[in-house]
């Protein structure tokens, strides 16, 4: 056991968008610091609104088991941001005031946030305000700065590649095109790997920039060459003129207005996110758990835990505040899928 590490006390939260692992996470962290270090473990409900409203509860080693394999959180989630458009009205008290001050009574030793940019800035700027902070980076988008993975990213990936395996028959069997939009609105992570896993023919991501009459051109192709279905993927956040509802919309319109083929969309959309994390997932979504859990008592504060050549290592939060991990456009994912017929529409 960790020198002083018994009676520490500590809060957990998640925010944002709910993905696969985060109750692998929030065990992790839990069970370590309980099992291992004799600490207090608090739950904060509905992320950091939770801090602001005081509700939470303490977990216990029963209250974490049977959640390994459970999706969404146990603790609730929210997109609550405490430092933007606050304290507003004369005489009104600040959330970040607040927190700090919730915090405290509380009787908190440290605080730990699993979510993705957002909440880690959040975090970042929590650790500059003097609260002891770890965070846990998730996201399916796969765009935390300072990580090669997140959790979350593995099972949407799963999701996503099933999902363009089932329309393959289809496609075939109607000789179509079928296009399918995952999420990712600045980042192409989902769509390059389920877009690889699945053989997508034309993967869009928002890092790369895409003409309309090249992705035209490349379906025109494949149907002289005698390839009577098309298979692309489509991230949610790729660049698209005036107004249309969704990047599947615009590209189905524009394939069909440009070449006349037939082409039908699906919109993942939420799917992505939902249910029973992956293998991979409740394996890494541990591994950071059990490690944040190992960062508070050493009372190393300000810091993500991270992986790095598959090595659990920690980043000072101040260097992945405002940052996001894209695709390099020279990614050699990218290259060797460009190197066997894919389409990247440029």
């Amino acid at each position: 056991m960790a020198k002083n590490s018994r009676g520490l006390r500590i809060g957990i939260l998640t925010a944002g968008g709910d993905c696969p692992g985060i109750n692998a996470a929030i065990r992790g962290v839990g069970k370590t610091a309980i099992v291992k270090y004799g600490m207090t473990v608090i739950g904060i409900s509905d992320g950091f609104t939770g801090l602001i409203t005081k509700e939470y509860a303490e977990l216990t080693e029963r209250s974490l088991s049977g959640i390994l394999t459970l999706g969404g959180t146990i603790l609730g989630t929210s997109r609550e941001k405490p430092f933007k458009s606050n304290g507003k009205k004369k005489n009104e008290i600040k959330k970040p005031q607040l927190i700090k001050e919730h915090y405290e009574q509380m009787n908190l030793d440290c605080l730990v946030c699993i979510g993705g940019n957002g909440t880690l800035k959040t975090a970042h700027l929590l650790s500059n305000e003097g609260l002891n902070v770890v965070g846990i980076p998730k996201t399916i988008d796969n765009d935390v700065w300072g990580t090669e993975i997140t959790f979350g990213f593995d099972s949407a990936v799963n999701i996503a590649t099933e999902a363009i395996d089932r329309l393959h028959s289809t496609a075939n069997s109607h000789k179509r095109i079928m296009l399918i939009e995952t999420m990712g609105h600045d980042a192409g992570w989902l769509a390059l790997y389920s877009g690889i896993a699945g053989g997508g023919d034309v993967i869009l991501i928002p890092e790369i920039p895409h003409n309309d009459e090249v992705v035209a051109d490349y379906l025109m192709h494949r149907v002289a060459e005698n390839k009577p279905y098309s298979i692309v993927v489509v991230a949610e956040g790729i660049k698209i003129p005036g107004k249309e509802r969704s990047a599947a919309s615009y590209m189905s319109r524009r394939i069909n207005e440009l070449t006349g083929l037939e082409i039908r969309e699906t919109v993942l959309g939420y799917i992505q996110r939902g249910g029973s994390p992956s293998p991979m997932d409740r394996v890494l979504a541990t591994r950071y758990g059990t490690s944040a859990a190992d960062l508070i008592a050493k009372r190393n504060f300000g810091k993500m835990v991270a992986l790095k050549n598959n090595e659990i290592t920690n980043v000072p939060l101040e260097e992945v505040a405002g940052k996001l991990k894209l695709v390099d456009p020279e990614n050699p994912l990218v290259i060797k899928a460009r190197n066997m017929g894919t389409s990247f529409g440029n």
